[in-house]
């Protein structure tokens, strides 16, 4: 069945060597890939590409974690810190839950807010390198794995659909949003976002097994990971041309996808009486139902009645809010305006739309002065937007503003989640 995606020709892709005589190679169903090489060495020469940018991003992350030292130290002190509290001040906030789950499982039915499949690897760690004491080690080593596969993925994604130039802007985008430290840190946002990517590169090739494996391991992360659903049967119905008389059997891998948040549902039920202890659980986090703009503008109306602009809830709220509008800008980018997605590609708005929804549907109640608590890291899970951005970044002044300004702000944030400030 032929395609009707303009980059792909019903014609063999012909790839002449100089010297050599022409020679053809079939067509992969939803993208044209890089057909004069192995599957090895796309693969390989994707990891060269982000192999210098991840450990430069490693070592600076390093570096402000032995340098954060001095934020928490007076002047002129003579006592030091023991050099293994560089990677301890990482075990923070959310880090606790999962090394709890992997360590003793779930205990509470509030603690079921965390989804399984990180702590779960967390423990496969610990068992295989038989060190049932450091958890965090596992968590560390699992989050950082996953962020360097992650990185590859999204690369090779972007480069098949777009081109390379975009691919490195991308990433390089990416790494420096202000939240980005939270992909090596101790939580389940590389695990998922990893999976994601996954899910989306087989959709695009057509692989509808292995796209319903890698969305049924991303909704057992986080349960964001059943909106993947939405650009799988989009795929699958744009590669057939809309056409319902083509749908096959294989059409049954998408149910694989909602299967993941399924398993831990029918967990929940037997160790907990609760099929809904996931989502019952938010309560305790004061997560509550509202509509999508309600967070948003709580958040604005938090600053206004702040006691200035350098006040806490004003700047823990501006951090909260600033983020997600720029997402959302982004978003509304890439369907309408000079930079908006063709059809084609309409599967990354369809994911980035639901999931931007879906996230502003529960903002934090309580005394609802910080309504959008976590949106900031929230905002990663939307990698489409930084695919869009990375087309706006042809313009210079983007490319020279943008890094500026998140760079900074990752820095501020960085520091402040490493001395025990609040930054979730």
């Amino acid at each position: 069945m032929e395609s009707s995606d303009p980059k792909i020709s019903a014609d063999p892709i012909v790839d002449v060597a100089p010297g050599s005589t022409a020679s053809t190679v079939p067509e992969t169903p939803g993208l044209a890939p890089a057909a004069h090489r192995s599957w090895w060495r796309t693969w390989s020469h994707a990891a060269r590409q982000i192999l210098p940018m991840y450990i430069a991003w490693h070592i600076v992350f390093a570096l402000t974690s032995c340098f954060a030292v001095l934020f928490t130290q007076p002047d002129f002190t003579r006592k030091g810190v023991p050099l293994y509290m560089a990677w301890q001040d990482w075990f923070r906030w959310d880090a606790t839950h999962f090394r709890t789950i992997a360590t003793i499982g779930y205990d509470w039915p509030w603690r079921t807010a965390f989804f399984p499949l990180y702590p779960l690897c967390v423990k496969a760690w610990m068992v295989l390198t038989n060190s049932p004491t450091s958890p965090l080690r596992g968590e560390l080593v699992v989050s950082n794995l996953a962020c360097f596969v992650l990185f590859i993925v999204f690369y090779q994604l972007v480069c098949e659909d777009f081109d390379e130039e975009r691919a490195r802007r991308a990433m390089f985008y990416l790494w420096i949003f202000p939240t980005s430290f939270f992909l090596v840190a101790p939580y389940n946002e590389s695990l998922f976002i990893c999976f994601a990517l996954l899910c989306f590169y087989q959709l695009r090739h057509g692989n509808w097994w292995l796209a319903g494996i890698c969305g049924f391991f991303a909704s057992l992360t986080r349960s964001t990971g059943l909106f993947l659903l939405l650009p799988f049967c989009y795929e699958y119905l744009r590669q057939r041309d809309f056409s319902f008389t083509s749908i096959r059997l294989d059409i049954v891998s998408a149910g694989l996808v909602p299967a993941g948040v399924g398993v831990f549902a029918l967990y929940c039920y037997d160790r907990f009486g609760d099929l809904l202890a996931f989502s019952h659980a938010q309560a305790m986090w004061a997560h509550h139902l509202h509509g999508p703009w309600h967070g948003l503008i709580g958040s604005a109306k938090a600053i206004i009645i702040s006691d200035g602009i350098l006040s806490f809830q004003s700047q823990r709220n501006l951090m909260d809010l600033v983020p997600s509008l720029f997402i959302l800008v982004m978003i509304i980018l890439s369907i309408v305006g000079p930079w908006r997605m063709p059809r084609t590609h309409w599967s990354y708005c369809l994911y980035a739309v639901a999931v931007y929804i879906f996230l502003q549907l529960f903002p934090i109640g309580g005394t609802g002065l910080f309504p959008l608590q976590s949106q900031a890291r929230y905002m990663l899970e939307l990698f489409p937007a930084f695919i869009l951005m990375a087309g706006i970044g042809k313009n210079k002044t983007f490319n020279l503003y943008y890094p500026l300004i998140a760079a900074s702000v990752l820095f501020f944030l960085l520091t402040q989640y490493l001395t025990g400030h609040w930054v979730l």
